[in-house]
Order: structure tokens, then C-alpha cells, then sequence
């Protein structure tokens, strides 16, 4: 990687490139418990990018957030008076509705003309596919689909640049390079072959990612956030980006990676088989220098690891705490920061000699992935005992203790008995421990996990209730659409339920008398934000719930297919793909009829990456 990034600094001088990169939004998923976070904190992913560019030397690029600039087209956009040369998209799964928008905006844009268009994210990086159209009435795709990290990015931008000639757009650059298969070396890759233009008949995977191991080789992510397009309802770009003193307003929080993969191997989970196993870290004094570097310039102090499991390995986990708890102490009050990240149950234990060092590290709140506390959904070492004992140390040094919970067919509202299976209950010891917090989501199929295909298979997943299709906006537990349970539409009440419990007018006044938490207003802040945030997600969800009660349920025998034949660079089968494609002749958004009586038709294995 720093061989890469030294390779590109000395050839950035030679190219005057401009970038545009957008990170895809739907508004519609403004709900519990991502309601304040979507909007206050800048997405790690793009700023990396951001960064990445900025670090070869790329410094005319720009990062559009559409939560921010909701009316932003990229057919309208121009940077340093003219079209960008590249335009980048990064989607998450749930939004890839307004991915596709902004892919087919970008492509009203004159061919000649037009900028390479990639797409990244988690979405493309399971589900490629979909950054390419296939209807020639509509046509409209993506140049390339980046299923990769930054390094993959910046190893094509590198293979483009040697092979550029003078005064040839870069686009031009990639289309004849990739025609000739000189980009067919590099992993993580996905791009379209056919006929007519925007219109996908083959596509060719170059292959799974390689992953950069020591995360301190990653470019600084203080760059992205002096790219940030200012919010606005512009159409257009601004001039200049959100000056430097105006990003802590937009961004109070900050979102930074510290360490990637999780030991455990949850079904439901595709993290492991996307990390290949493995587990990365940046060091402690990485860490510390991004954190004060962000202070320094931006005057952010509160920080959230974007780690699957920060507390994975005792070692490493260790050193970076030491470091970071050794370095506040010569701050001065004011300037220390804060910060929070995503832990398990069983590791908390495992490292309760040291949660002391955890919080004068500046830990005030670990997200803990509960599920389900009796261990009948998922089982990773929690128990009601050590769910408890583990939020008891957690709040008697001061970090604040945060539930992840999934909520499933067999577990109901509330049970009778000395186990508390049923939600409510849980809801309530969670709460008597000192949780200040809740999430509560339903299952649901995460592409690349486990249980992906069988949860189609199966017949659990629904294709439609009533005359409604279930969209990728809806995939993130908050609605139920994949349940085996006769009376569907309880599951979903009992969701609304359990934030109702939890949050409510009278465990705020009550918050503000005996709160949980030492700091005296965090607990009912934390109330009022769950409050507004269950407004809305009552909003968008309570009438789901009358559709599951009343309307005719259609469900799937198949999981998404890929639409257009994908195939390696050998001309093999290719490691993104599923074992079947949906015909050519299938309309953009159809979905044809299956059998689920057929064996062939239902024993699929999930993506060879995972």
C-alpha cells in the first residue's frame, strides 16, 4: 500500500483529474436506531476514498453526501469550472435505490463526454450486478464496480494512469484498457461487455479483493473532511467545500476505523468471510494521531470506532487503550476525547481487569450485540448472567452499556416464568442494568452471510405483501419481511412496543431524577433522541404492520440472482457470482416465477467470497 500511494504521488503531477465522489442515501431510512447518526456523523467509506485520493495527490475531488444534499444530480455537477473526469458512488445495500438514480442521472450526460463512473460500497461489493442496467430501452450503467476497499481503487486508477495518453480522458483510458485485459490482473474488479452502449450483456470479475493487513498503511482520513460538499438544495456544486470551521457543525461526531473482523462466526453475520478471517488494527499511536489531528483542524472530540469487534484480540486491544490513556492524561480537559465502538458480551468479561484503562482511555459508550439474551436466536457467549454482569462493570466505570437486539418468530412479547424470553422482559433487565439505549431490529437476509440463501429458500423471505414489493430501503430490520410466523404483523407491533417500553415520557422525567448513567443528562438526552426517533420509525413502520394483517403475503423461493451472466477473467465460474442468472430476457425489476418444489432451484451455497 505505501508503495502504491508513493507510485501515484509521483505520476498525480503529470494528470490534472478531477473526482466527484457521492455517497448514496435513501431518506427513506430514517428511522430508529440510525436517526441521528446518519445525518451528524460523515460516512467513514467516502471520506476514506476522499483521503485516498487527496494522499496520491488528487486534490481536486470533492465528496457530495446525499444526506446532506438531497437534490444533488451529477448530470448538472462541475468541479474547478468543468465535468469531473471520475464520479465515484459508494452504496450500502439500503440505499441502492438512490445509487441507481444517480447512476442513470450521471449517464444523461454525453458519452464523449461523460466521467468513469465506479461504484463501491457494501452493496457492490456482495451484489456488483446491480451497477449495470440490462434494458435497452432504459439504458443506463455503471464503467466499473469496485468490489474492494481503497486499495483496489487506487491499484485501477494506477494500471489507468501508466497506460493514459496525452490529452485521452480517462474514461477513454479505461474502456481501451479494459478491452484490451490489462486491468484483468487486478483483484476486486467487476465491469460489463456488450454491444450497445449502458447496456450489460457479460460481465467479468477479476476476482475477491485483496486486503490490506496493517491498517496504519491507510492513507489519513483528516483529508475527507476538508472535501465536504456544505449542505444545500442545490442541484449543483458549490464553488468551494464546507470551510474547515464549519464541519464540526454538520459533523460533531466522527467516524473512524480502528480494527476489522470479529472472531465469531454468527450465521446471520457477513463480517468474518468479508475480512477472510482475519482481524486488522491500526496501532495506538495511529489511532491517537488521527484523533488529535481531526481536534487539531476540525475541533471534533467525539469519535466512533467503525470496528466489528474492538475487544476481538486482548493484545492489540490493549495496546491501543495504554496508548490512547497515557496521552489524555497530559491533555488539557477541555481537548480530551471521546469515543465509543461496537464490543461482544464475551470479550467485555474476558477484558473486565482492564475496563478501568478502557475508560481513562476516553471509552464512554460500547455497543454490545445482545440479540437475544437467553441465546436461543444466536449464540456467542451471552447469557442473562453475563449480559448483566457485563453492563454492571461497564456503568460502574462510567462507559455507558448500549444493547443491540434482534427480535424473531419464537420469542414473544412477554413471558411468564424465571426465564425472560419474551422481549419486553429483556427490554426491562437491559434497562435495570444500566442501558441508556436500545435496538431493537428483526431479522432479515444480510447478503454474504450463512444464512442468505436459505432464508429465500426456505420460503421465510417475502417477495410482496399486497400490492407492495419488498425494496432494498426495507432491509434493515426495522420492517418485518422475512418470517415464518402465522401472525407476522405482531412481530412487527411488538418492535414498536419494545422502543415504546424503553423509550417514553416517563423514564425521561424519571432520567432526569435517577439517571443511568453518571454523566447527569446523558440518560435523558439519550430518552428524548429515542423518543423522536420512535416517532418516525412508528411513522414509516405502523402501517407496514396493517398490510401484514390484512393483505395477501408473497413470499420468495429464490435469493436475488445476478440478471447478467458473470463470468471470471479464465472464463470460469466467477467468485462473486450466484450458481444461476436470471435470463436476459427478464425486464429490469421482474422477478420470474420459481418452483420451490424444484431441488436445483433451492440448494444454492452463498458467495463463494464468504
Amino acid at each position: 500500500m505505501l508503495a502504491l500511494r508513493q507510485r501515484l504521488r509521483d505520476r498525480a503531477a503529470q494528470h490534472d483529474l478531477t473526482t466527484v465522489i457521492a455517497c448514496a442515501f435513501d431518506h427513506r431510512t430514517r428511522m430508529l436506531p440510525f436517526i441521528y447518526a446518519d445525518m451528524k456523523m460523515a460516512p467513514a467509506g467516502v471520506r476514506a476514498v476522499g483521503s485516498a485520493l487527496v494522499d496520491a495527490g488528487f486534490e481536486k475531488t470533492r465528496i457530495v453526501l446525499q444526506q446532506w444534499n438531497r437534490n444533488f444530480r451529477p448530470s448538472k455537477m462541475k468541479l474547478d469550472g468543468r465535468l469531473p473526469d471520475i464520479f465515484m458512488i459508494s452504496s450500502m445495500q439500503l440505499h441502492n435505490a438512490a445509487c441507481v438514480e444517480l447512476i442513470k442521472d450521471v449517464c444523461r450526460i454525453e458519452p464523449s463526454q461523460r466521467p468513469l463512473v465506479m461504484v463501491g460500497g457494501p452493496k457492490v461489493i456482495y451484489e456488483p450486478w446491480d451497477a449495470f442496467g440490462i434494458d435497452p430501452t432504459t439504458p443506463w450503467a455503471a464503467d466499473v464496480a469496485v468490489t474492494g476497499e481503497e486499495y483496489v481503487l487506487l491499484e485501477l486508477l494506477d494500471a489507468l494512469l501508466e497506460e493514459r495518453a496525452a490529452g485521452e480522458s480517462i474514461r477513454a483510458t479505461f474502456q481501451r484498457t479494459r478491452d484490451a485485459g490489462a486491468l484483468d490482473h487486478i483483484p476486486g474488479l467487476v465491469y460489463a461487455k456488450g454491444s450497445q452502449p449502458d447496456v450489460a450483456e457479460e460481465l467479468i470479475d477479476t476476482g475477491i479483493q485483496r486486503l490490506v493487513g496493517d491498517l496504519d498503511e491507510l492513507p489519513s482520513p483528516i483529508h475527507g473532511y476538508r472535501l465536504l460538499e456544505a449542505p444545500s438544495k442545490n442541484e449543483t456544486l458549490a464553488s468551494k467545500p464546507l470551510p474547515a470551521d464549519m464541519v464540526r457543525k454538520y459533523s460533531p461526531l466522527s467516524s473512524l476505523v480502528l480494527t476489522f473482523g470479529c472472531k465469531f462466526a454468527c450465521e446471520y453475520c457477513p463480517i468474518p468471510a468479508y475480512n477472510q478471517r482475519k482481524h486488522r488494527v491500526k496501532s495506538g499511536a495511529r489511532i491517537l494521531e488521527e484523533m488529535r489531528g481531526i481536534d487539531r483542524e476540525f475541533g471534533i472530540r467525539y469519535f466512533f470506532g467503525a470496528d466489528d469487534n474492538f475487544f476481538n484480540t486482548e493484545k492489540r486491544t490493549l495496546e491501543i487503550v495504554e496508548t490512547l490513556a497515557k496521552a489524555r492524561r497530559d491533555l488539557d480537559k477541555k481537548r480530551r476525547f471521546r469515543w465509543a465502538t461496537e464490543v461482544t458480551v464475551h470479550d467485555t468479561l474476558k477484558l473486565k481487569d482492564h475496563l478501568g484503562t478502557v475508560r481513562k482511555a476516553g471509552a464512554r459508550a460500547l455497543w454490545m450485540g445482545v440479540e437475544d439474551m437467553t441465546a436461543t436466536l444466536v449464540k456467542k457467549g451471552q447469557s442473562v448472567n453475563k449480559t448483566t454482569e457485563a453492563f454492571g462493570l461497564l456503568k460502574e466505570h462510567g462507559i455507558h452499556p448500549m444493547p443491540m437486539m434482534m427480535h424473531h418468530d419464537e420469542q414473544p412479547l412477554i413471558s411468564r416464568g424465571p426465564k425472560p424470553y419474551g422481549l419486553l422482559n429483556q427490554v426491562k433487565i437491559l434497562r435495570k442494568a444500566g442501558a441508556p439505549s436500545m435496538q431493537i431490529l428483526m431479522l432479515v437476509p444480510a447478503t454474504g452471510s450463512k444464512l442468505f440463501s436459505g432464508t429465500y429458500t426456505s420460503g421465510m423471505a417475502y417477495e410482496s405483501v399486497g400490492k407492495v414489493r419488498i425494496e432494498e430501503h426495507m432491509l434493515g430490520g426495522n420492517y418485518v419481511i422475512a418470517s415464518n410466523h402465522d401472525k407476522p404483523w405482531i412481530k412487527q407491533i411488538n418492535i414498536l412496543l419494545g422502543y415504546a417500553y424503553f423509550y417514553n415520557p416517563g423514564r425521561f422525567l424519571w432520567a432526569l431524577v435517577r439517571p443511568k448513567t453518571k454523566l447527569y443528562l446523558a440518560d435523558g438526552v439519550w430518552q428524548l433522541l429515542g423518543m423522536g426517533g420512535l416517532i418516525q420509525t412508528a411513522r414509516r413502520t405502523a402501517l407496514w404492520a396493517v398490510r401484514l394483517r390484512f393483505s395477501k403475503i408473497r413470499r420468495r423461493s429464490l435469493p436475488p440472482m445476478n440478471k447478467i451472466p458473470l463470468r471470471s477473467v479464465q472464463g470460469e465460474s466467477a467468485a462473486h457470482a450466484l450458481p444461476a442468472s436470471i435470463p436476459l430476457n427478464v425486464v429490469a425489476g421482474e422477478v420470474p416465477e420459481f418452483d420451490a418444489e424444484d431441488d436445483s432451484a433451492v440448494k444454492l451455497p452463498i458467495l463463494q467470497s464468504a
